[in-house]
């Protein structure tokens, strides 16, 4: 079976050409190697680190190496193609029960973010679709599909900001939360993708970063992208959010999402509930821009969605330096859950999702 990606490793970028965003992408697939760029050291250092293994690739995300939902889950994808290349010698039988394992405990990496098992289960069904295919033949489809997963979240996240620049007003500022840009997705970004169309059709608006404690993907990551694209940023505190728009300096919020239940309540990175809220009592719209791929139809609502709890130094360190009190106890949830009630819209790649949120997701899966 002929090769295409290993001679064709750009080709989901090629569809960036133009976008102005060919180099934010978190992850380069060269020769059935997987390169993440290290996205704990940015924005000062860009260190692109080299993984052959699917239980190296699920400790990158763990550990933080690669974040966002979309993002994640084609890591996790590629993962499991560099699994099927290390089992490609083996028979069907051993290869089918140990590929398996390896999805299994990549599975577990980061339980929020629906994307990792949207990617993973994709690719069990196509092993069992194909499983009278010799491992090396299998393991070349498997390649085949996970770049088609790239692929197709770069087409969605640039029908996205097709979509949502619509909402945006022409001047005023601009909120967002985290990241959801290039470094979070395919490239090009959900929430960033709506702000970088948004500034393509010649809307004036300010975009206004705020930090997102701990991990700060705020300030160094989302501010990082737009200053590498040459639009202008400005970065507050996590809690100036409700001071701007009680003065009029915010005119709208778009945020990504990690998970989106059936009946639109949104899991994302803590403190969107907050800002959502604000936005509610200051009247100023709130999006949520993300893939049909991060909904989750099999989730009822926020209340059944897993909430990822990370490690206490996360909060009592900063850049290696103690910074709480000594002995002090740490509760460090990463995500929250905004209601649907609180999100004016939901932006896809097939449109705009507006209340009743419930049948509008329904018709995106029939």
């Amino acid at each position: 079976m002929k090769d295409i990606t290993a001679e064709r490793n750009d080709l989901p970028l090629s569809l960036l050409q133009g976008e102005g965003n060919t180099s934010v992408v978190p992850f380069r697939w060269e020769r059935r190697i997987l390169y993440l760029l290290d996205q704990r050291l940015l924005p000062h250092e860009e260190t692109w680190l080299e993984y052959r293994s699917a239980r190296d690739v699920a400790q990158a995300i763990r550990d933080m190496v690669v974040r966002g939902a979309p993002a994640i889950g084609i890591s996790a994808a590629l993962g499991m193609v560099l699994a099927a290349y290390g089992l490609k010698d083996k028979d069907r039988d051993f290869f089918a029960e140990k590929w398996l394992d390896e999805a299994a405990f990549i599975l577990q990496a980061r339980p929020t973010a629906v994307n990792l098992k949207w990617a993973v289960e994709r690719l069990k069904k196509l092993v069992r679709r194909h499983s009278e295919l010799n491992p090396d033949d299998l393991a070349a489809i498997l390649e085949k599909e996970a770049i088609s997963i790239w692929t197709e979240d770069v087409k969605a996240n640039l029908a996205i900001g097709f979509h949502g620049q619509a909402l945006l007003p022409e001047t005023g500022g601009v909120l967002t939360h985290c990241n959801a840009g290039g470094l979070a997705t395919g490239g090009y970004g959900t929430a960033l993708g709506v702000i970088r169309a948004a500034r393509s059709e010649g809307k004036k608006i300010n975009i206004i970063v705020d930090e997102t404690r701990p991990w700060l993907q705020g300030a160094r990551l989302t501010a990082w992208e737009l200053i590498k694209d040459g639009i202008a940023v400005t970065l507050v505190v996590d809690g100036a959010a409700g001071f701007l728009m009680q003065k009029g300096q915010i005119k709208a919020v778009v945020v990504g999402a990690d998970r989106i239940a059936a009946n639109g309540d949104v899991a994302n990175k803590i403190g969107t509930y907050t800002i959502a809220e604000l936005a509610r009592a200051n009247h100023i719209p709130f999006y949520v821009a993300a893939p049909v791929s991060t909904i989750d139809p099999v989730t009822l609502s926020g209340d059944q969605i897993p909430i990822e709890e990370r490690g206490s130094r996360e909060i009592t360190t900063f850049a290696g330096k103690e910074i709480a009190a000594p002995g002090v106890e740490v509760h460090n949830p990463v995500f929250d859950i905004t209601s649907h009630h609180l999100v004016t819209a939901i932006i896809t790649e097939l449109g705009v999702l507006t209340p009743p949120y419930g049948p509008a997701i329904y018709a995106c899966f029939s």
